[in-house]
């Protein structure tokens, strides 16, 4: 019988003297175990020409890739789980488990490959993610802070990053082109508790083409009124000149009034004292002392803990770029030559009774007039669009404005004689007043096109129903779809209604396709990565 020795203890590699940080001394002692647990891995790629450590480094990582999956790559799950599921990763996997994970493209890449971008220092900007908003900008500052450069530089050198497409005019952020804004029609009744539109953009003079799926993005600008509140709180006035123009031009087109930056709130500490000091310096650090962090917007900072006069190129430094916003595409460009449209909720709401407004939908809706410029550019599709085989029937999940693009879907297949069958599940308020398109369906319907229309109502009863609910009610139908090649789609809330939705096909799967519980689980990845449960979630 041989006796094995029992397994050695791991022995801290970086000293406790060494001038790390707890935290970095941590990630440094798994860093360079991980790196010495490579000597003896019989498939470990020879790099010629690579330093040894850089060489072990890019082996353990496969050439920039981990060599298991993402299991945080889920919009659905909070931040603080994704980031116990990445806590043993290489720093630029913390990062991606960041992201807010819906690959949106908001940031110019995909949630993975903005990671990469950092992590290699070519990306220096960490405040992108749109999505992920401050809980994502403040994990990225703590991750680039805790790990030295030169690691993170030898650990990504050489990576395959492979970016949204993007880089050319009018196909990303950096290079939007303008388009000319025509109309915004109401789509919702009389009675309505919801303000949704019909965005017409005319572009025909602009040079950009798009298919089904892709995105819309648009530079909006500040509400006048509140950079003029803004001006006024400060006391400052709006013809200082900052680099060639107004103070208050700037503020309108160049900066975000949104939510307040950590940065602003440890400026302003500077500039006052007291308790009021204490608590900006609290909130700089991402903590709510008194509940009411999420209520301040830049506005508020200012009222709230001034009088305060701050210099306003100082001021400006404090404040975050105002972010383009990026809005599915609800037409077809052979439907609709020359137009682009856009399905878009007015988002307007009040905090401490004061008025607060999205910035781009008020912008399509209440600011940009007829025939205005719009500096805009389309985003194209990752993983969202339509069958290469117009015979292949889809089912389409879409509530609210999540419908905007199978309406895009319904017409193209339509000017396409496309003879798959379609399936539509919408969801919705009240029947009466929230039932857009529903002319436009009842005409798809008439010539073909959109073999069912599922409705659901969540205010029109006792009872609330959702599309989830419909989908279940349908069960089997749904399951012959999907045995029969069906590719299945879902745009709209990422957080509560897309993980409903994928709950549901998990049922149906294992009530009608007899499966177990892990059973139906693999069965909706198999048809995601096959590319026939496809997702435009936000």
């Amino acid at each position: 019988m041989t006796i094995h020795d029992p397994a050695p203890k791991p022995v801290p590699l970086i000293p406790a003297s060494a001038p790390f940080s707890i935290e970095q001394r941590s990630w440094l002692n798994g860093f360079f175990a991980g790196l010495l647990s490579l000597d003896h891995n019989p498939g470990a790629v020879a790099l010629s020409g690579v330093p040894d450590v850089a060489a072990k480094v890019l082996n353990a990582d496969s050439l920039g890739r981990d060599s298991d999956d993402a299991p945080w790559h889920d919009p659905a799950m909070a931040i603080d789980e994704r980031m116990k599921l990445a806590e043993s990763r290489l720093p630029r996997r913390k990062m991606f488990a960041a992201m807010a994970q819906q690959n949106c493209g908001q940031c110019g890449y995909l949630c993975e490959s903005y990671a990469d971008k950092l992590a290699s220092g070519e990306e220096q900007r960490a405040n992108l993610c749109v999505p992920g908003g401050k809980d994502t900008s403040r994990m990225l500052k703590k991750l680039l802070e805790a790990v030295p450069t030169a690691a993170v530089s030898i650990a990504t050198q050489e990576t395959t990053i492979m970016p949204m497409p993007s880089g050319h005019r009018g196909y990303c952020r950096e290079q939007p082109v303008s388009a000319i804004f025509k109309s915004a029609r109401r789509l919702n009744g009389e009675g309505s508790e919801k303000d949704t539109r019909h965005i017409v953009f005319d572009l025909s003079s602009s040079g950009l083409v798009y298919e089904p799926g892709d995105s819309f993005g648009v530079m909006p600008s500040n509400d006048p009124s509140l950079v003029d509140a803004v001006l006024a709180a400060m006391k400052a006035p709006g013809d200082f000149p900052i680099g060639g123009r107004t103070f208050r031009q700037a503020l309108i087109d160049d900066y975000g009034l949104g939510l307040a930056p950590d940065m602003l709130f440890e400026f302003a500490s500077y500039l006052v004292g007291g308790a009021r000091r204490q608590k900006l310096k609290a909130l700089a650090k991402g903590q709510d002392p008194d509940g009411d962090a999420a209520t301040y917007d830049v506005l508020k900072v200012l009222e709230t803990f001034g009088p305060m006069h701050p210099d306003p190129e100082a001021f400006l430094e404090c404040l975050e770029p105002l972010q383009p916003r990026l809005y599915s595409i609800s037409s077809s460009p052979l439907a609709t030559p020359g137009e682009l449209h856009l399905t878009v909720d007015s988002v307007r709401y009040a905090v401490d009774e004061r008025a607060r407004l999205g910035v781009a939908s008020t912008f399509l809706i209440d600011r940009a007039g007829e025939g205005q410029s719009v500096n805009v550019y389309v985003q194209k599709a990752h993983g969202f669009s339509l069958p290469t085989e117009p015979s292949t029937p889809i089912i389409m999940v879409g509530p609210g404005t999540g419908v905007a693009p199978f309406r895009s879907f319904l017409w193209h297949r339509h000017a396409q004689k496309a003879t798959g069958k379609a399936w539509l599940f919408f969801g919705h308020q009240r029947a009466a007043t929230d039932y857009f398109y529903s002319e436009e369906f009842d005409a798809l319907s008439s010539a073909g096109v959109l073999t069912h229309i599922s409705t659901a109502w969540s205010r029109d009863g006792d009872k609330k129903v959702y599309v989830q609910d419909r989908m279940r009610d349908s069960g089997a139908e749904l399951w012959s779809w999907l045995k029969a090649g069906a590719h299945f789609y879902v745009c709209g809330d990422a957080k509560r209604m897309a993980k409903d939705v994928e709950a549901a096909i998990a049922a149906i799967a294992g009530e009608h396709g007899h499966m177990s519980a892990a059973g139906a689980k693999d069965f909706v990845s198999e048809l995601k990565a096959a590319g026939r449960y496809q997702t435009d979630v936000y």
